[in-house]
């Protein structure tokens, strides 16, 4: 059984600040996780569908989904779909199987009312929020029983296709840049990549 405070210092070192809803993110990434029956993704073995957006709590609690799964933009098997919701769905590619986590309704009207979040308002960076003030909610979020904060759905067939690596590149004609060869477009001019497509 995976543990959310297994990745709880690496989570702080990629994250960079103390604040509840990061730790939210793993949270809710390891019960998507120990639902499956999965471990932390090495490459592409999970896929994450996140239905966070952006300017808001949903960037730190998407930042714990990714550490603790290690589905992470630069390996392509996250993607964000910008409901801006506290939710996401985590897909095992082999399995062929998929659940959806959120936070439940009650628990993030509560979670928005929270002095760290009252701080936040009055735009005070996280990272210089009282100690006294974010500790008590990070223990608290890494020790409440889940099914006080979290919806996890039921696991369900889901088929993901797997789409080969691409690993050949060629300068673009008007750059020069290496590029690879699925983004270039022949011209009469040779290969461009999508930055000189439009020049």
């Amino acid at each position: 059984m995976i543990k959310a405070r297994d990745f709880m210092e690496t989570g702080m070192a990629f994250h960079g600040h103390k604040c509840p809803a990061m730790p939210l993110g793993l949270r809710a990434a390891v019960a998507a996780m120990n639902a499956l029956g999965v471990q932390r993704a090495q490459d592409k073995e999970l896929h994450v569908l996140s239905e966070t957006g952006k300017g808001h709590a949903a960037g730190c609690f998407l930042d714990g989904i990714m550490v603790a799964t290690g589905c992470t933009y630069g390996k392509s098997n996250i993607e964000k779909q910008y409901y801006n919701k506290m939710a996401f769905t985590l897909i095992d590619v082999a399995g062929q199987k998929a659940v959806r986590v959120s936070l439940k309704p009650e628990f993030f009207a509560k979670m928005l009312e929270s002095p760290f979040v009252e701080q936040r308002k009055k735009g005070v960076p996280p990272q210089d929020i009282a100690p006294e003030i974010a500790d008590p909610l990070v223990e608290k979020v890494l020790s409440m029983p889940e099914e006080t904060f979290l919806a996890i759905g039921p696991v369900q067939p889901y088929t993901l296709e797997r789409k080969q690596g691409v690993f050949a590149a060629k300068p673009c004609a008007r750059c020069g840049e290496m590029t690879f060869v699925d983004k270039l477009v022949d011209t009469d001019a040779g290969p461009v990549c999508p930055a000189c497509r439009g020049m």
